[in-house]
Order: structure tokens, then sequence, then C-alpha cells
């Protein structure tokens, strides 16, 4: 199962690694990832492959959740068939 995570805020050293580490703590490989600084602000799009996990979707938004108010950043995990259906043309 693929999932889309967002993370946006204020671009600071370690968001990258940190988002990395907590995915591979948890056996959910990055297929695909695209950053950008945009006037300081950071944006990251990632899909991600849960299948290798033995956590639930939910339980991952959760804790991905806390740890973006724990890095002063937004994160937010979509299911890839909600994120296509919401931006399919």
């Amino acid at each position: 199962m693929n999932a889309i995570i967002t993370v946006v805020g204020n671009d600071k050293v370690g968001i990258i690694a940190r988002v990395s580490a907590f995915l591979a703590e948890r056996n959910i490989n990055i297929e695909d990832i695209s950053q950008t600084v945009l006037s300081g602000n950071f944006v990251m799009m990632m899909m991600v492959d849960l299948s290798g996990s033995s956590q639930a979707l939910e339980s991952v938004k959760r804790e991905l959740a806390g740890l973006g108010t724990a890095m002063n950043v937004s994160i937010s995990v979509m299911h890839e068939k909600v994120f296509s259906a919401m931006h399919r043309i």
C-alpha cells in the first residue's frame, strides 16, 4: 500500500533526516521524494510503501503528526488512492 506524505514548514537542518529515520525504523520504504525551499519555506512530498510495515496507516499518521509538532512543521499522510482522486482533473 502506498501513501503520500507532505512536510511543510520553515527550513531547518535535519527535517529530511528525521522523517526518513522515522520511516526506516518502521520499515516504510521511500519510493519517490521531491523537496524544495521556497522563500525559506521547506516543502517535501514523498510517496512511501507501507507494505513492509506492521503499523496501520492511521497509527503512522498520528505518529508523524506528533513528529511534525515536535519539529514545528506540518506533516500529513494520505492514502495514495485518496490523493489521486483529490487531484484528478
